[in-house]
């Protein structure tokens, strides 16, 4: 237990504040603060000043009546806009004396608390904290680093893929085949009711089909040799990171109704690069540059997950679940902005983040611990973002979708991700600074752990929508300026 009292000079009218604060775990603290009467009462007194020039009373002309009764008539009214400047102002100081470094908004019902008639004002908020913890060797990591020099086969089997995307699909009466398209109508249940459908779904047959929140294993098994008006059923499991968080782990059944088998036209080299509007020799350079893009992003990956386990072992905190839920989310987002920036197509990215959901929670307690030893390794190493980071990951962000950069930001901003955008710029530069100091020994690099699944986004167990509860008067939290790092 922490308890404090702050007193401040007068003419930096800061708040005589009795802060006690309780640990109820390594990332989360229980804050009783009290603030004294002389305040509650010197800020009446400032909203009076304000008031009694303009307060219309009957019997007085504007703003003379006399200020004994424009406090009596008017006090309950201005009781509100008080205990508003109250708490903003004691909050902000809180966070000013960098008490502790809050990951999270305060758990604070500003309904639930009222100014007594006398005595000091009492109120109590539950909060999530970046946790205390030694700094781990970070200098003289020894890591592994996938190497590969491309060849003349390896674009080839990329014009061959890219042949078979763009290509016109054509029905066929035929079985379904390796290589083959299937449209689907899918539905999924459970014991009978019926909890997900989507129509006239296309689906590339592959080793496995990833949805949302769950993955069909054996997918291309199944489907191989089926023909139109096929029906599937199949049970699978939905993952701990289900959006319907009732079913989060459940079995459900999933029905794949195949309506038409479609197949891509054979395609030269030629044909592709005339679909796409370039030559064959610059089709062959734009791919050579996909598949290094993708290697250098395996080497990050690789890279960091080596760095993160070894930051990671000693940190044996434990994390509040709902910070974990919540997080997970932002994770996924850096995620996707990460292969965005890096040239993923938006199918390949789909894939990527319906595997990403696998263990996700668990994924994430790594990663959020991770976090916290980078952002410390940041401000001991004074590593920041600057504006012209974000300039430089919204260029590429935009020239890989081929999207103008001012629309590419106004998205980002309106999803809120610019935070996510943020971590994911100080994070890297302090992965770079930890591979300046560590030693490299070269591996093989796979490219085709992706190349075998298929992913739609499809939530086999049901979408939620969120409806957030106003807990404030005029239906929106306030903001806490400076209260949370966003970090």
């Amino acid at each position: 237990m922490n308890t404090e009292t702050t007193e401040a000079p007068e003419e930096n009218k800061s708040l005589d504040l009795k802060i006690d604060i309780k640990e109820q775990s390594a990332c989360e603290r229980h804050v009783t603060v009290t603030i004294a009467r002389s305040d509650i009462e010197h800020y009446f007194s400032k909203q009076f000043d304000t008031l009694v020039p303009r307060a219309e009373v009957p019997g007085f002309r504007v703003g003379k009546a006399p200020r004994m009764i424009v406090e009596k008539k008017f006090r309950k009214q201005v009781a509100d806009q008080v205990k508003g400047s109250l708490l903003m102002d004691s909050l902000t100081q809180i966070s000013d004396q960098e008490t502790f470094s809050a990951i999270s908004e305060p758990d604070l019902d500003f309904q639930k608390v009222e100014i007594p008639e006398e005595g000091d004002l009492t109120y109590e908020f539950n909060i999530e904290v970046r946790p205390e913890f030694e700094l781990p060797q970070w200098k003289g990591l020894k890591l592994e680093r996938p190497e590969k020099e491309f060849t003349d086969a390896d674009i080839d089997a990329e014009i061959v893929g890219l042949g078979r995307r763009v290509s016109d699909l054509v029905p066929v009466e035929d079985p379904v085949a390796e290589n083959d398209f299937i449209v689907c109508n899918i539905k999924s249940t459970l014991d009978g009711e019926v909890i997900a459908t989507q129509e006239e779904t296309l689906i590339e047959v592959k080793g496995k089909l990833s949805f949302a929140d769950a993955t069909i294993e054996d997918f291309k098994k199944l489907v191989l040799g089926k023909k139109s008006e096929d029906k599937i059923t199949i049970k699978v499991e939905l993952s701990e990171f289900a959006d319907n968080e009732k079913l989060a782990g459940k079995e459900v059944d999933v029905e794949i109704e195949i309506l038409d088998v479609k197949r891509a036209e054979a395609s030269t080299a030629e044909a592709v690069a005339e679909s796409i509007g370039m030559d064959v020799e610059k089709l062959r350079e734009t791919l050579k540059g996909s598949i290094e893009h993708r290697l250098a992003y395996a080497q990050r990956q690789k890279v960091r997950d080596q760095i993160s386990k070894m930051l990671t072992d000693s940190a044996d905190w434990e994390l509040p679940p709902t910070l974990l839920r919540r997080q997970s989310r932002r994770e996924l987002e850096r995620a996707v902005l990460e292969m965005r920036s890096s040239g993923f197509s938006e199918q390949e990215i789909l894939g990527r983040e319906n595997l990403l959901r696998k263990n996700i929670l668990e994924k994430t307690a790594t990663l959020l611990k991770e976090h916290f030893i980078l952002e410390r390794i940041a401000e001991e190493e004074s590593v920041e973002e600057a504006q012209e980071d974000f300039e430089k990951e919204i260029l590429r962000i935009a020239a890989q979708q081929n999207d103008s950069p001012r629309r590419v930001r106004a998205k980002l901003e309106r999803n809120g991700q610019m935070d996510s955008l943020r971590n994911m710029i100080v994070e890297g530069k302090v992965i770079d600074l930890i591979t300046e100091h560590a030693t490299f020994t070269a591996t093989e690099f796979k490219d085709g752990e992706q190349n075998d699944q298929a992913a739609i986004d499809f939530f086999a167990g049901g979408e939620t929508v969120d409806i957030p509860v106003a807990k404030y008067a005029g239906g929106e939290e306030p903001a806490v300026p400076g209260l949370t790092d966003n970090k």
